[in-house]
């Protein structure tokens, strides 16, 4: 992809297509996060396996990164975005199968997928992004990431009480969404010429070494704040709806409208705001917001306050994601790119799964409540790393 850096527009023909199958492929991943928890419900399982579900998709997305990372730095970074589109599109199939089992193998599978997807998708927006506006860049990249939650998790749940709809329905809509991804990114590689790879420059390390050497000490930093900030996550995209079922919310499909415009509207503002802001600023503000999300979400008991809470926690993702993303490009030794994206593209899978491990196991034990006070816990140790980095962050 050429560089965005001497041009000095973010908004370039490559970025813009790049947004697109972002945009496309994360619609897939948000349409699918309400069917899944009630899908397995459906079939009979309890909350933990809803758990283990989320968990399977993190767990293989983490496995699976190095050697992804190795295959974008020395084959193709759009190519192997394309293979991770194809991929999730093919593992959604498997649910058509009404066995738990099934599903858990197909998120299994969904999850390598993400994780060709992801890890490709941040090295090129790494070489699209100017280095003065890396925050804006990241802002509006993760604002259209996020953006797909607006309407589509709503659209989800719409089809699965439509009158020719259901289950099956949302699964096909989600299959639709990521070809279209693939689709956007196989344009994108044709329209513009592709980065020297490694391979063409450096052939002095092994390659067995490159996959296993997966975690970057330069890059670790930034992933394990993403990882804290993202925690806490499947309790606002996942178990959501499954506790607003248990309070007896109606119309629950807004929840995901409202969030999803906070979070497509937050991210680009909010991201240019932490440029002039700093980092260190930034995530105190980010941290807080979720944390307070958190505590006060025991305590809501209606739609207009899961909204809120809601609301409050993907601001805090917002402005704390777009931050730590640019503090990641930054960080990221041009020469193993593709390797030390992959290894900060592994936190949000793997925060993603533990916590999705760690709620479900809470809530058949304790409840919904209790899921919510404790991630709130473990969201405020965000707070100590921003102590231990504050000379840095500044």
């Amino acid at each position: 992809m050429p560089s965005a850096q001497t041009a000095g527009s973010i908004w370039t023909r490559a970025f813009a297509l790049l947004c697109l199958a972002e945009f496309l492929g994360y619609a897939q991943h948000f349409a699918l996060q309400p069917t899944l928890p009630l899908y397995i419900t459906h079939l009979g399982g309890s909350p933990f396996i809803v758990g283990l579900v989320i968990a399977a998709f993190g767990v293989t997305s983490v496995i699976s990164r190095p050697i992804i990372g190795y295959w974008v730095d020395r084959w193709s970074d759009s190519g192997m975005m394309i293979f991770g589109m194809v991929g999730q599109a093919v593992s959604i199939l498997f649910c058509f199968a009404p066995f738990s089992a099934a599903v858990v193998f197909s998120n299994a599978l969904r999850g390598i997928g993400w994780s060709s997807m992801a890890a490709a998708g941040y090295t090129l927006l790494a070489s699209a992004a100017p280095p003065a506006r890396r925050g804006e860049a990241s802002g509006y990249f993760g604002g259209v990431q996020s953006s797909a939650t607006i309407i589509f998790p709503a659209v989800s749940l719409w089809l699965l009480d439509a009158s020719c709809g259901g289950f099956y329905a949302s699964f096909a809509f989600a299959v639709l969404l990521v070809l279209g991804a693939a689709t956007a990114a196989w344009v994108m590689s044709r329209a513009t010429p592709q980065r020297t790879h490694a391979a063409k420059l450096d052939a002095a390390e092994p390659w067995w070494r490159e996959i296993v050497n997966v975690v970057d000490r330069q890059i670790l930093a930034a992933a394990l704040l993403i990882f804290t900030l993202n925690l806490s996550l499947p309790c606002f995209s996942s178990f959501v709806v499954l506790y607003a079922r248990q309070l007896g919310v109606s119309h629950f499909a807004w929840y995901y409208v409202a969030v999803g415009v906070t979070s497509a509207l937050g991210r680009p503002l909010l991201g240019r705001f932490s440029d002039k802001l700093g980092a260190a600023r930034s995530l105190l503000i980010a941290f807080g917001l979720e944390t307070s999300a958190l505590l006060i979400m025991p305590m809501a008991s209606n739609l207009s306050g899961l909204i809120l809470c809601g609301a409050l926690w993907f601001m805090g993702a917002a402005i704390g994601g777009a931050r730590i993303m640019a503090l990641a490009i930054e960080q990221a030794p041009s020469a193993r790119r593709g390797r030390a994206m992959a290894s900060f593209s592994t936190a949000f899978p793997l925060s993603n799964g533990i916590g999705a491990f760690i709620n479900g196991l809470i809530v058949d034990l304790a409840g919904y409540g209790w899921m919510y006070a404790i991630a709130g816990i473990m969201c405020a140790t965000g707070f100590i790393l921003i102590w231990k980095q504050w000379a840095k962050l500044k």
